[in-house]
């Protein structure tokens, strides 16, 4: 009787390995190729604006393409800063299809070497990617006192 519960626990156990084996992982078993779109730039991670003058605002268009077998979500993109603004798609992005993300940075108020990072969280390994806008921001003339 003990041989025959042993035998039955086992197979069990066997059948719930096999089972556990053959669900859906992130990678295919075959060509060890991972299952998920690739958020790939077309150009760089990086843009410098140069020197502007305070007020005065900045427009960069960052071109990427999904270089992965499914289609790209960019679940949400955020910015270090309230002065930059991303516009980003928000349909997903077929294998194979170019597409561009516009972040537009606003200097009033700001002076000085400027740094903004813009992050894209997209289902993606990693899941996020990291843009930059860079440059100088003269501070704006003072306005003389009135006499």
């Amino acid at each position: 009787m003990k041989k025959l519960a042993a035998f039955v626990i086992l197979s069990g156990i066997a059948i719930m390995l096999v089972n556990c084996s053959g669900s859906e992982s992130k990678k295919d078993s075959k060509t060890g190729d991972i299952k998920l779109p690739v958020f790939t730039l077309t150009d760089s991670s990086s843009f410098d604006f140069g020197t502007i003058q305070e007020g005065e605002v900045v427009e960069h268009t960052f071109h990427f393409k999904n270089d992965g077998p499914y289609p790209l979500i960019l679940n949400n993109i955020t910015s270090s800063c309230g002065c930059t603004t991303p516009e980003w798609p928000r349909d997903p992005i077929a294998p194979n299809t170019a597409s561009s993300i516009k972040v537009r940075f606003n200097s009033k108020g700001k002076s000085g070497p400027q740094v903004k990072t813009v992050t894209v969280y997209a289902n993606t390994d990693p899941a996020y990617s990291e843009l930059r806008l860079r440059g100088i921001v003269n501070a704006a003339p003072k306005p003389e006192a009135a006499k």
